[in-house]
């Protein structure tokens, strides 16, 4: 097995508090990740959630465990049945704006990652989540709540 980790970050017109609030809601991530088809959190162990990734006629399913986490700041997850990966979401606080970094990894066989060309298939990836990030941005902006007017 041969593992590949990506990294992309977006800057978010939003306080960290609002995006934490969003992101920490791991039910909704499918309203920003297009891949992701279903997120659902166990309620006998809020730490485990099932997630169903499908697209293209493909799907796959795995059951992540959050390994860290700190409110305002990170999310640090890794699978524990079902393709195999793991990664966080860091959360940075920019006065009244928020910077948000996604790293995820995964693990592929070898022989498929040679026969698909780990850089062409990284670039998949990578504009992928970007896409997903930046979806993010959009839905934390138009779901904060502008203060009244004084």
């Amino acid at each position: 097995m041969t593992w590949l980790e990506h990294s992309v970050l977006v800057d978010v017109d939003a306080p960290v508090e609002h995006v934490w609030a969003l992101w920490s809601d791991l039910e909704q991530m499918p309203r920003w990740m297009k891949w992701i088809d279903s997120v659902t959190i166990l309620p006998e162990n809020p730490d485990l959630s099932r997630w169903k990734l499908a697209s293209g006629g493909f799907e796959f399913s795995w059951l992540s465990r959050i390994t860290k986490l700190t409110p305002h700041q990170i999310i640090q997850w890794e699978s524990v049945d079902g393709l195999p990966n793991r990664g966080a979401i860091r959360f940075y606080d920019r006065k009244g704006k928020s910077t948000v970094k996604l790293t995820v990894a995964y693990s592929i066989p070898t022989l498929i990652g040679q026969l698909m060309d780990n850089l062409f298939l990284g670039r998949v990836v990578e504009s992928t989540i970007q896409a997903d990030l930046n979806r993010f941005r959009d839905y934390a902006m138009t779901t904060q709540t502008t203060p009244p007017e004084t």
